[in-house]
């Protein structure tokens, strides 16, 4: 408990609302945060996919009972997945997760604590290293995202002390068995990879941590570099790019791309030798991003939707 207060992310006297699903991260999360803020300045978040049938609901009573024996008010929202929806299921989720943790934060006038871990951090990282080529796969979660916090994570907690946590205090905790199916990508880093990796060295997991607590701290030097090439402005001269020289010539393309979509452009980076090939006229870079030269001037902007289809 004592490196979870020394993070600062759960004052007392709060407001704070702590998003539960009833598994051992959040719970322990939730004993925490009234054990350290006080049950009155604490709100619990619960959100209901509806996607395991009768586990789905029995995941609501637990979380009910738990916000009852803990003295927290909680409020469960029930999202549900627009039949024949495109694209990752998990994804979609954690979409979800986060607005509806977002209205009740702005309702309730303080952050919203999640209850990753940094099992979860290792998990991420190996998980994006898969599939998201560059080095901000590397920088995992942050512990503070704006009204978002990670009290766990920032105290490099493991989820083996969340459920030790839990058996001390005499806390059940729900288990969802999709955590190990191995249908889902992340279930696999999980059951598979991490295991293979703590084969090889015992030490992996806080290999991984470090590495990533380095690059978080190495990439704010960066920032500043992009920053300075920049110097404010929101385009750049073609040929001032390219003098730049590949690696700072992605970063700026990729903040560029950033600042004009509100989003993540890691493919933007990628197309730094197009973008410097390509003459007067447009490219779309993925990600919602396009890049935009005039006269010898690159800018970047919203890729623009495509016109309605006719019948």
């Amino acid at each position: 408990m004592a490196r979870v207060a020394a993070t600062g992310l759960l004052p007392a006297g709060g407001p704070l609302v702590v998003l539960v699903s009833g598994g051992r991260d959040s719970t322990c999360l939730l004993d925490l945060a009234v054990t350290l803020a006080g049950p009155g300045a604490v709100s619990a978040l619960h959100v209901d996919y509806g996607l395991r049938g009768p586990a789905s609901a029995a995941d609501a009573e637990h979380c009910a009972a738990l916000c009852a024996r803990l003295g927290v008010g909680l409020r469960t929202e029930r999202v549900r997945r627009p039949e024949g929806a495109a694209g990752n299921l998990h994804a979609w989720a954690r979409e979800a997760r986060y607005a509806a943790g977002a209205r009740a934060a702005a309702q309730a006038g303080g952050p919203l604590a999640t209850g990753h871990t940094a099992t979860d951090q290792v998990e991420t990282i190996l998980y994006r290293l898969a599939t998201s080529p560059g080095r901000r796969a590397l920088l995992g979660m942050e512990a503070r995202t704006g009204d978002l916090v990670r009290p766990l994570l920032a105290a490099d907690v493991t989820r083996a002390e969340t459920a030790d946590w839990c058996r001390r205090r005499g806390l059940a905790w729900r288990e969802d068995a999709s955590n190990a199916d191995p249908a889902f990508a992340r279930s696999r880093v999980r059951e598979t990879l991490l295991p293979a990796l703590e084969a090889v060295d015992g030490r992996a997991v806080g290999s991984v941590l470090r590495t990533a607590r380095l690059l978080r701290e190495e990439a704010a030097v960066l920032d500043e570099v992009v920053e300075g090439a920049l110097a404010g402005r929101d385009r750049l001269g073609v040929d001032e790019l390219a003098a730049l020289g590949p690696a700072l010539g992605r970063l700026v393309v990729r903040r560029l791309a950033e600042d004009a979509t509100g989003r993540s452009c890691p493919r933007a980076a990628s197309r730094l030798a197009d973008v410097l090939a390509l003459g007067d006229g447009a490219l779309d870079l993925g990600d919602g991003a396009r890049a935009v030269v005039g006269d010898g001037v690159l800018r970047l902007e919203r890729t623009p939707p495509l016109p309605p289809r006719r019948c």
